[in-house]
């Protein structure tokens, strides 16, 4: 048996003990170096020498409400204050600009909870309100200062050889050379391939490469390599046992990086079933605080929106009900979240209540549309009563717009990845609509482009994108474009 090849603890002889057989855990995520741990956590360290700092200015006894107080400091710094992301500053060498802002937001809610507790508890009294003032703002300045000094550390450690450590990748293909732009240049030492210099497509690479496959072993010994990047296909794996095999032979940490740029990725991310690695190729950005974030968001807005128009809202659906028969409100089956059925109101706008197996979209100068109903398409005042549908939970105020049944058995089919869009609920608007593709998509490239657009967002989502979003339709809806 070669030193690659590991039984199957369902092949082990009859009597072993189920401990034996039993599946080992792989753990999620590599570990930084110690010092780099170290260095992260100067913020908490920070945090109790202000209390400290603030104590002896004041003149305070030190009391054991005081060591309590630092105690669950530290618990909630270690759990609320965000660590700085050293390795990822020391690869592109830029500090993130949006880290200011989120210490400070994460440093008042350290501070709230202790305020709560105190307050909860009616021990407030017991402190300075002087010192326990001084002690948030002073270390709210520290917790400033302290990322750049803890930049400036890991850099300074980098430069010595502490942190980074003599690599070389495997691959010189897509997954290897993003791979290699990802990681510290100082550190890395080439590629090795299966194919010669003259074969590679990058021709940029070909300075780059070290050597074949088979010369792989040697060079790490030789040159003491620290960590050897795998990044061949999956297709390879006869090769991959080869070469694990060949490196047993070193003290080399091995990475097998697998080459996902074949796919379409959809919030890729690896994550833990159970102590197995897996690696999720598309998935919804929206769980757990995402999730809740963004309902909180929808149902606050729209709590607000129904509340401020309720007065224009019924006035609308009067002047719908008075110019033309009908009801004030349209309903009709759309897919929502999971592609399961809802129902979508809006404002009555047509003379028909199309919801059968076929529907027509609207165009320029549909005679179906009522007077009053083009101002309101125009203007997107039709779509208001899907606030209802955000405070029901069948609508988000930001997502994919949805299309009537009919429409999504008919994209479905023709549009790969058309369905995806609806692993988050639809909305009233979306990145696509602040893009200009609203209205009649009256060829098969106008849904392609509303549907590249949606999936965009499923990769980039966050709250600030929903945000602008919101921000940017106003100036859309203001500009009447692509609406009949």
């Amino acid at each position: 048996m070669s030193a690659a090849q590991v039984p199957s603890p369902h092949s082990l002889p009859a009597g072993e003990s189920s401990a034996k057989a039993a599946t080992p855990r792989v753990q999620i995520g590599e570990g930084p170096p110690l010092a780099l741990i170290l260095i992260e956590r100067l913020d908490i360290a920070a945090v109790i020498v202000s209390l400290f700092a603030c104590l002896l200015v004041f003149d305070e006894t030190f009391s054991l409400g005081y060591l309590v107080v630092g105690v669950l400091a530290v618990a909630l710094c270690s759990k609320l204050l965000s660590p700085p992301d050293l390795r990822g500053i020391l690869n592109y060498g830029a500090v993130p600009s949006r880290l200011v802002a989120r210490t400070m937001l994460e440093w008042s809610a350290v501070c709230g909870v202790l305020l709560l507790v105190g307050f909860s508890l009616k021990v407030s009294d017991a402190f300075s309100r002087s010192v326990m003032l001084s002690w948030f703002g002073s270390s709210a300045a520290l917790l400033i200062v302290m990322q750049e000094v803890q930049v400036q550390l890991a850099r300074w450690l980098n430069r010595r050889g502490v942190v980074a450590s003599r690599h070389v990748i495997v691959g010189a293909g897509n997954a290897g050379t993003e791979l290699a732009r990802r990681l510290p240049a100082a550190a890395f030492h080439g590629y090795f391939d299966y194919r010669s210099p003259e074969r590679l497509v990058d021709v940029a690479l070909r300075g780059e490469l070290v050597g074949r496959c088979a010369e792989l072993g040697e060079f790490v010994r030789r040159e003491g390599i620290s960590i050897v990047y795998i990044t061949l296909p999956i297709s390879n794996s006869p090769r991959i046992r080869d070469l694990l095999a060949d490196l047993r032979n070193t003290t080399a940490t091995v990475y097998f990086v697998p080459d996902v740029f074949g796919f379409d990725l959809i919030q890729a991310r690896v994550v833990d079933l159970n102590g197995l690695p897996a690696l999720a190729i598309c998935d919804t950005p929206l769980r757990g605080m995402n999730a809740w974030s963004k309902r909180m968001l929808d149902i606050v807005l729209a709590g607000i929106g129904v509340a401020v128009l309720a007065p224009a809202l019924l006035a609308i659906g009067l002047l719908v009900r008075a110019t033309s028969p009908g009801p004030a409100l349209f309903k009709q089956r759309r897919y929502g979240l999971h592609g399961d059925e809802i129902v979508v109101y809006k404002f009555r706008s047509m003379t028909v209540r199309e919801d059968g197996a076929e529907v027509r979209q609207a165009s320029a100068n549909d005679q179906r549309v009522t007077p009053i109903g083009r101002f309101l398409r125009r203007t997107s005042i039709d779509e208001l009563p899907q606030l209802l549908n955000v405070l029901e939970g069948g609508m988000s105020l930001v997502g994919p717009r949805p299309h009537a049944v009919a429409h999504n058995e008919l994209y479905r089919r023709r549009i790969n990845g058309y369905m995806v869009r609806h692993k988050v609920r639809p909305g009233i608007t979306g990145w696509a609509q602040v893009h200009g593709l609203r209205g009649e998509t009256d060829t098969l490239d106008k849904m392609e482009q509303r549907v590249r657009y949606d999936l965009e967002y499923l990769s980039n989502w966050s709250l600030a994108l929903d945000v602008k979003i919101l921000f940017k339709t106003v100036f859309v809806v203001l500009g009447h474009r692509n609406a009949y």
